[in-house]
């Protein structure tokens, strides 16, 4: 499997300078576009976190910024200039639900009661964009590819369940990631 973007920095509009209409309570919501390609032909769901290992120092932990499960491939769009790349759009997060109402977001770090700040599902099951405080931090994406759905995961999960998960699912996933940049 392979991850792609069309950038490297994560771009304004999905990061710290988005602008207001972007945000939710202060907080980044339009999630950025990325492609999957080459995925195990045997796969038919995916499955994905997005962290920010550089927090730790920060805040004590690494960020969680949006985790997704049980996401069917065959509901998604190719881009038409690859046809085998997968194409996840920009504000998935938010259209996901509608779209595909089988696939379910987990609980980022907003919604820690060490952070304690939001109890908005609008801000805290879903994607919660790059916003790093001290320095340009890196971002990890990591997608995962399964032959069936992840049992037991329903919306608002931790990402902890989600990895558990995985490894119960008495299959070796087809896995790939890429890190990315956001600006302070």
């Amino acid at each position: 499997m392979k991850i792609s973007a069309d950038f490297t920095v994560v771009p304004d509009d999905f990061a710290k300078a988005a602008a207001p209409e972007y945000r939710t309570g202060g907080v980044p919501v339009i999630s950025f576009p990325f492609y999957i390609d080459e995925v195990s032909p045997d796969a038919q769901y995916l499955h994905w976190t997005f962290t920010d290992p550089d927090s730790i120092p920060v805040c004590g932990f690494e960020w969680i910024h949006w985790t997704v499960a049980n996401l069917p491939i065959d509901a998604l769009m190719f881009d038409f200039n690859d046809a085998h790349a997968l194409a996840i759009p920009p504000d998935f997060s938010r259209q996901m639900a509608s779209m595909i109402p089988e696939a379910v977001q987990g609980r980022n770090s907003s919604a820690s009661k060490f952070v304690g700040r939001e109890n908005d599902p609008a801000v805290t099951m879903r994607y919660n964009g790059p916003q790093p405080p001290d320095k340009d931090h890196d971002y990890y994406l990591h997608v995962y590819a399964t032959k069936n759905p992840l049992p037991g995961l329903n919306q608002g999960f931790w990402m902890n369940e989600l990895l558990h998960k995985l490894r119960e699912a008495g299959e070796t996933p087809d896995q790939a990631g890429i890190f990315l940049t956001g600006k302070a």
